[in-house]
């Protein structure tokens, strides 16, 4: 079955960093196209760190490039232009608390195309490209945690050993679809843990309000 390539998710892995937040953030409140250094000033970080940043954001489509000589001369000795930033020309969804609904329609698009072409339930096809989704993601992330943050869970330690996730990034859809949007959640988590290498059993745990999956040490899962 074919996954989700990493650019169709890269965008929720991109924005949850910190650092390229901020940058991002202060392209986006700019009234005209920021340069490399302008926006390491805003972002209070060396040019040579915000280069790399605001070149990720580029790739997972978030900002655009263009070129310009800033001191408006022409010609030789003019220099060369320099490399500007700008908010990609495209429309993104945001809301608070963070939902991610563009991630769960191409779930279901990717998986209703596979089901299709494999002659397999739609529900197993989606078990599967959500655990692949969440390998994707999980490859700009050095740890579990940081990638479901990135994804909108908001993840908080129970004092256990595990984790919460105290935001469902497909809110809506989950109370109006649960027991497959939140079978998906669950292959998502799933597969951002296992791509991280985290050893912890992730399971349903139904709370209201929140997500309904959880992140618990080994043997501490609630019964199938």
């Amino acid at each position: 079955m074919d996954a989700l390539q990493p650019n169709d998710v890269a965008v929720f892995a991109a924005i949850g960093d910190p650092l390229r937040r901020a940058l991002f953030d202060a392209v986006r409140a700019s009234d005209s196209p920021l340069s490399r250094a302008d926006a390491a000033a805003a972002a209070g970080v060396p040019r040579s760190t915000a280069a790399t940043h605001l070149d990720r954001l580029v790739d997972a489509g978030l900002l655009a490039v263009e070129f310009r000589r800033l001191s408006g001369r022409t010609g030789p000795g003019a220099g060369r232009p320099a490399k500007l930033y700008r908010m990609a020309p495209v429309e993104r969804l945001g809301s608070l608390p963070e939902r991610h609904y563009e991630l769960a329609a191409e779930l279901l698009a990717a998986s209703a195309d596979a089901a299709d072409r494999e002659g397999i339930p739609v529900r197993d096809a989606l078990a599967t490209q959500a655990r692949q989704a969440g390998a994707a993601i999980a490859t700009t992330h050095a740890t579990l945690t940081s990638a479901l943050a990135a994804c909108g869970y908001e993840p908080s330690a129970d004092g256990d050993g595990g984790l919460h996730l105290e935001n469902c990034p497909f809110h809506a859809l989950a109370r109006r679809h649960t027991e497959l949007i939140c079978g998906a959640n669950l292959e998502l988590v799933r597969g951002i843990a296992d791509a991280t290498g985290d050893d912890r059993g992730v399971a349903l745990e139904p709370r209201a309000g929140h997500c309904c999956v959880a992140i618990r040490p080994r043997g501490a899962e609630p019964a199938a």
